[in-house]
C-alpha cells in the first residue's frame, strides 16, 4: 500500500475506532518537527467482537488485522516516510543530491574487484505465501513488491505466453509460461542499470524499458535512462536521451541535456509505420543515491518534465510539447515540486498514424503530431499548482470496430467538486467516440447518485490516492470493455455490511455506462491487492500490476456465489440495488501468480538463536517468517515492517515493528495469530522517532527489549504478562477494555538529542535515536547513537531502576555530523567498535565538517574514545549497514549497489565487493557468528545469506 499525501489518506473511522487499539506513532518530519499523533483508543471490553459480530459476511472471511493496521497508519511512501528519511540522511548537510553524486558512488562500487570466494546465495521468502489470517479475505494468497509496469509480448495465447514485469525496487522479470497454472519468473535486464522501473513497451522485435518509477510517491525513485532490447528482454542498451530545453520564466535554457536523468521515463510510444519514430513522456521523480532508494528532492538542474520526441532513434531529440511545471524550492523540507506537467501516458491515434495522444498531468488529454499539440480535454486541474499533487489524467484510445472511429476513455483525478467536502475534488471517467473531431464530445459517464450503480462506480473510482494510481485500459479486440483501477474502496469493505468487494479493478462491458467489481474471484475467493498501477491484455487473460506484484484476472465471468452475494450481507436500500449490480459479474479467478517473483523489499532481518529462522520486515508487506534456508516462509504480520528480533531466553518470543514506536509482540513462534501490541507507552510519549526506529532485541538478557525515540526505552518482561497481552492487546482477538494498558515501556537515563541535556553539549543535538547495539559479551554495554552524528556508551543498560542508567557521549568535533547507519560492537571487547555513517564526503568537505564513512572505535579505560578513519578506498558512497565477522576480523558494509568487504588496516584499508548479489541497495546487515552466516536484507531482491 502506498499514501503519498497525509491529508488524502483513506476513511478509517469505523475500523480505526472498533478492531485496532493502535496509535499513528509520533514521526519525526525533516528538521525535527514531530507529527501529531492520536492516543489508542480504547474500546470496552468486547468491542472488536462486536463490532465483527454486526459484519458477518467480513467475519466470515477472517478480516487480517494486519490488513487494518496497514491502511490505518499508512503505506511506506507517504510525504513523510522512510524514503523521505532515507534521502534526507545521505543529502546531508545538503539538501539535495546530484545526479553526478549519484554516479559518482554507483561507479565507485562498480570498480570494486569482486572477491574470489563463496558469493551470497538467494534465501527467501520463498513463494511468498501470505496466509489467511494476514488476507482481508481470509484466503491464502501470494505477492511481490510493488510493480508498476506489465507487458505481454506479442503471439500471448492460452497456453503459451510470455510477460515481462518492471518493478519499483527489484528491476525487469520475466515469465515464460505466464499462463501456466504457477508461472516461474527470472530476473532479466542486463544493462540496465537502475532497479526502479516506470514502463515497458513492445515494437516489433524490440522492447523498451524506462527506468524510475512516475507515480508520484515519495520513493518513486528517478531512473538512469530509457533502454532498449533485442532479445526478448534478456540484455538492454542504453538509448541517447539528449534533448535542448528552451528557456522559461523561472529557467534559462539548456543545451543537450539528458532529459532522462533525475526523472522518470512513464511512457513511451513507438510509430508502427518507422520504428525510428519514438515518444516519450517523463514525470517527477525522486532521486535518492540507488536504484530504489528515493527521496523527496528533485536532482538539481534536472530537464523539464514533458514530451520528448526522435525520428531517428535516438540519434537527436526535441522537447516536442511541455507546460509549466513545479520548479524545486531549495528552502523547503520537500522541495515543492509535485506533478504538475508530467506525461504519464502516450498513444499513437489507432487509426491515423499521424495523431498522436499524451496525457500531461495537471492539465488533461492532449493531441498533436510534431511540436503542434493541443489540448482536447483539460481536467479539473487546469493546470493549477495548488493540485498539483492531486491532478492526473489517465487514457486509453481504440477503435471502433463499428464506424472505423477512435473511441477514448479518459480518467480525470480531478472532475468534480466532492458534493461531501466542496473544498476537494474527486475522479470521473469519460468517453468521448470521436477523438479526431475538431472539438471530441467527452462524455461524462461518473454519477455522485449512489442510487445509479452505474455512474456511481466510476464515481471517485480510485479514492483517496488516484494520482498513484489510477489505470484506465480498453483491449484493442473490444472497445465496449474497459477497467478501470485504484487504491480500493476501503469504506466498502470495512464496514458491517459491504457493498462491494473493495471495488480495486473494475470492470464494464457496456463502454463504461456501468461496472462490475473484479477485486474477489467467485471460484477461489481470492483479493486483488490494495493500490493498481497497470493493466494489459494478453492471452484471453487480463494483467494486473500493483503494489502487490502481478495478478492474472480470467477472461470469465459470473455472479457472485450466493454464499457470498449480495443476500447474505444485510443490505437494504441503494446499497443492495449498488451491490447487486456489481457483483453482477465477478472474475471466476483472478490469481496471484507472483511465486517465485523475489521483488519484496526488505528494510532488515533478525535471526532466532538457534539460527534457523528469520524475521524480515517489508515496506508495505509486511513481516516475513521464514526457515534460514527459505524452503518455508511467510507474511507473519502485514502493514508495514521495520526492525524484527527474537528473544534470548526464549526462542519462541518474537518481536516486530510496524513503523514508527509501533510494535507487537508474539510468544508462539511467530503465529499469525498471536501477534500482541505492546507499545503504548512509546506511542503515547510524543517523542520524535525516525520512520522505522532502532528495536532492539537483547542479545543476553531474555525478555529485554529497547528502542530509540528521543530517550532509548526499554522493557523488561517483553512488553507484559503474556496472558493479558493475549487478552486484552490481540491484534485480532483482543477486547482492548477500557484502561487496558498495552505495553510497560519506560525511557531510560536522559534524552540524548536535546542541547544541554547532562552535559551533552549543543552540537549535533534534535532529531532522535537512530542506532541501538548491545555488546554481546556481557549484560550491560550499549553502544547509541543519534541521527546527527551524536555517539554514546552505557555501562548499565541493565539496571533496574530506569533513571540510573548514564549514557556517556564519545563522539568528538572530529567525527561526522552524519547519520549514523550502524554499530559493530566486538565480540571479544565491548569497549571496540565499527561505526558506519551515511552520507556524502563531497557535502561534508563542502559544509566544512568532518568527514568519513566508516571508523574504527576503542573506549578507553577514562571513558575517551579513540577514533580511526578506517574508510580506506570505499570511496565516496554513503554506507547503510555494517557486520563484523569475530573468527576473522573482517568488516561487511551495506551499500546502495551490494556488500563491500575489508580488514580494518586505517586509511589503508581496500574493500572488495561479495559477489552473488544483484545489483540492489542492501538496507540491513544481519550476522549469525554462532552458525557463521551473514544475512543481507536488500531493498527489492529479497533477502540473501553468505556462508562465512
Amino acid at each position: 500500500m502506498s499514501l503519498r499525501s497525509p491529508a488524502r489518506r483513506n476513511r478509517m473511522a469505523l475500523i480505526a475506532a472498533g478492531a485496532l487499539s493502535l496509535a499513528t506513532a509520533a514521526v519525526a518530519v525533516p528538521g525535527g518537527t514531530v507529527v501529531a499523533a492520536p492516543a489508542p483508543s480504547v474500546l470496552p471490553a468486547g468491542a472488536f467482537g462486536q463490532l465483527l459480530d454486526g459484519m458477518p459476511h467480513l467475519n466470515s472471511r477472517s478480516v487480517g488485522a494486519a490488513t487494518m493496521v496497514e491502511k490505518l497508519h499508512g503505506g511506506g511512501e507517504s510525504t513523510h516516510g522512510p524514503a523521505q528519511e532515507q534521502y534526507e540522511n545521505r543529502a546531508y548537510p545538503a539538501t539535495d543530491i546530484s545526479s553526478t553524486q549519484t554516479t559518482v558512488a554507483r561507479n565507485t562500487f562498480a570498480s570494486k574487484p569482486r572477491k574470489t570466494t563463496l558469493g551470497f546465495a538467494q534465501v527467501g521468502p520463498d513463494g511468498q505465501l501470505v496466509p489467511a489470517q494476514v488476507t482481508y479475505t481470509g484466503v491464502a494468497s501470494n505477492v511481490g513488491g510493488r510493480t508498476n509496469a506489465v507487458l505481454p509480448l506479442a503471439g500471448c495465447t492460452p497456453s503459451a505466453c510470455t510477460v515481462l514485469i518492471g518493478t519499483a525496487g527489484g528491476g525487469v522479470w520475466r515469465s515464460t509460461n505466464a499462463t501456466a497454472k504457477t508461472p516461474t519468473w527470472q530476473p532479466v535486464g542486463s544493462g540496465i542499470t537502475s532497479n526502479a522501473m516506470g514502463s515497458l513497451t513492445q515494437a516489433g522485435g524490440t522492447i523498451y524499458a524506462g527506468s524510475g518509477d512516475p507515480n508520484g510517491s515519495s520513493d518513486s525513485e528517478a531512473g538512469t535512462g530509457l533502454f532498449k532490447s533485442t532479445d526478448g528482454g534478456t540484455s538492454f542498451t542504453r538509448v541517447p536521451t539528449f534533448a535542448d530545453n528552451p528557456a522559461t520564466a523561472t529557467l534559462p535554457a539548456r543545451t543537450n541535456v539528458d532529459f532522462t536523468v533525475g526523472r522518470a521515463v512513464a511512457a513511451v510510444a513507438v510509430d508502427r509505420t518507422n520504428a525510428a519514430h519514438i515518444l516519450v513522456g517523463t514525470t517527477v521523480a525522486r532521486h535518492g543515491s540507488s536504484s530504489v532508494n528515493g527521496g523527496r528532492f528533485t536532482p538539481p538542474a534536472s530537464a523539464l518534465v514533458g514530451l520528448y520526441e526522435t525520428k531517428d532513434g535516438g540519434s537527436s531529440w526535441v522537447l516536442a510539447h511541455y507546460e509549466a511545471s513545479d520548479i524545486v524550492q531549495t528552502s523547503t523540507t520537500n522541495g515543492r515540486d509535485y506533478f504538475r506537467g508530467g506525461v504519464t501516458r502516450v498513444e499513437q491515434d489507432p487509426t491515423s498514424a499521424g495523431v498522436w495522444y499524451a496525457a500531461f498531468m495537471d492539465y488533461g488529454l492532449y493531441r498533436g503530431a510534431g511540436t503542434t499539440w493541443s489540448r482536447i480535454y483539460t481536467s479539473g486541474g487546469s493546470g493549477d499548482p495548488s493540485l498539483t499533487l492531486d491532478a492526473r489524467t489517465e487514457f486509453d484510445a481504440v477503435k471502433l470496430l463499428t464506424t472505423g472511429k477512435t473511441r477514448i476513455y479518459v480518467g480525470d483525478a480531478t472532475a468534480l467538486v466532492s458534493p461531501v467536502d466542496p473544498t476537494s475534488r474527486v475522479a470521473a471517467l469519460f468517453r468521448t467516440d470521436d477523438a479526431k473531431a475538431a472539438a471530441p464530445d467527452f462524455k461524462q459517464l461518473s454519477s455522485s447518485d449512489p442510487a445509479n450503480p452505474g455512474g456511481y462506480a466510476s464515481y471517485n473510482y480510485c479514492g483517496g490516492q488516484c494520482s498513484y494510481d489510477m489505470p484506465v485500459a480498453s483491449p484493442d479486440s473490444n472497445p465496449d470493455e474497459v477497467f478501470i483501477g485504484g487504491q480500493m474502496q476501503y469504506d466498502e469493505i470495512f464496514t458491517a455490511h459491504q457493498p462491494s468487494n473493495g471495488r480495486a479493478i473494475q470492470r464494464s462491458s457496456d463502454a463504461g455506462v456501468s461496472f462490475t467489481d473484479m477485486t474477489v474471484a467467485s471460484s477461489t475467493g481470492n483479493g486483488l491487492h490494495p493500490d493498481q498501477h497497470a493493466i494489459a491484455f494478453g492471452g484471453g487473460f487480463t494483467f494486473l500490476a500493483s503494489d502487490g506484484g502481478v495478478n492474472r484476472v480470467s477472461g470469465s465471468y459470473g455472479p457472485e456465489p450466493a454464499a457470498a452475494g449480495c443476500a447474505t450481507r444485510g443490505l437494504t436500500g441503494v446499497q443492495l440495488v449498488d451491490c447487486q449490480a456489481w457483483l453482477a459479474q465477478v472474475p471466476t479467478s483472478n490469481d496471484a501468480i507472483n511465486s517465485g517473483l523475489e521483488t519484496l523489499q526488505f528494510q532488515s532481518a533478525s535471526v532466532s538463536p538457534s539460527g534457523d529462522t528469520l524475521l524480515g520486515g517489508t515496506q508495505d508487506n509486511g513481516t516475513w517468517s521464514m526457515t534460514n534456508t527459505g524452503a518455508s516462509s511467510q507474511e507473519s504480520v502485514g502493514g508495514d515492517g521495520g526492525q524484527s528480533g527474537f528473544d534470548a531466553a526464549t526462542s519462541s518470543t518474537s518481536y516486530h515493528s510496524y513503523y514508527g514506536s509501533t510494535h507487537d509482540v508474539n510468544f508462539t513462534n511467530n503465529s499469525v495469530t498471536d501477534w500482541n501490541y505492546m507499545s503504548q507507552p512509546l506511542d503515547n510519549s510524543g517523542e520524535a522517532s525516525s520512520f522505522y526506529t532502532p528495536f532492539t532485541a537483547d542479545p543476553k538478557v531474555g525478555g529485554t527489549v529497547f528502542d530509540g525515540l528521543e530517550h532509548v526505552w526499554r522493557t523488561q518482561d517483553s512488553g507484559g504478562d503474556p496472558t493479558y497481552l493475549r487478552q486484552h492487546c490481540n491484534e485480532l482477538t483482543g477486547d482492548f477494555a477500557r484502561g487496558t494498558k498495552c505495553g510497560d515501556w519506560q525511557a531510560i537515563g536522559a534524552n540524548l538529542v536535546e542541547a544541554n541535556t547532562n552535559g551533552y553539549g549543543t552540537d549535533k543535538s534534535g532529531s532522535y535515536v537512530v542506532a541501538i547495539t548491545r555488546a554481546p559479551q556481557d549484560n550491560s554495554t550499549m553502544w547509541v547513537a543519534t541521527r546527527r552524528g551524536r555517539l554514546f556508551i552505557s555501562r548499565n543498560a541493565d539496571d533496574h531502576t530506569a533513571n540510573r542508567v548514564s549514557f556517556s557521549r564519545i563522539d568528538t568535533s572530529k567525527t561526522p555530523t552524519r547519520f549514523v547507519s550502524g554499530i559493530a560492537v566486538d565480540p571479544t571487547n565491548a569497549n571496540h567498535a565499527i561505526v558506519t555513517y551515511s552520507g556524502y564526503d563531497a557535502y561534508a568537505t563542502a559544509a566544512g565538517t568532518a568527514t568519513g564513512h566508516v571508523f574504527d572505535v576503542l573506549v578507553g579505560s577514562n571513558g575517551t574514545a579513540t577514533f580511526t578513519n578506517i574508510s580506506g578506498d570505499v570511496g565516496d558512497q554513503p554506507v547503510t549497514a555494517v557486520a563484523r565477522n569475530a573468527a576473522t576480523g573482517a568488516i561487511y558494509l551495506g551499500t546502495d549497489f551490494g556488500v563491500l568487504t575489508g580488514t580494518p588496516a586505517g586509511t589503508g584499508t581496500t574493500w572488495k565487493a561479495v559477489p552473488g548479489l544483484p545489483n540492489v541497495a542492501v538496507y540491513g546487515l544481519t550476522m549469525d557468528a554462532a552458525h557463521s552466516k551473514l544475512y543481507a536484507a536488500t531493498h527489492g531482491r529479497g533477502i540473501w545469506g553468505l556462508t562465512l
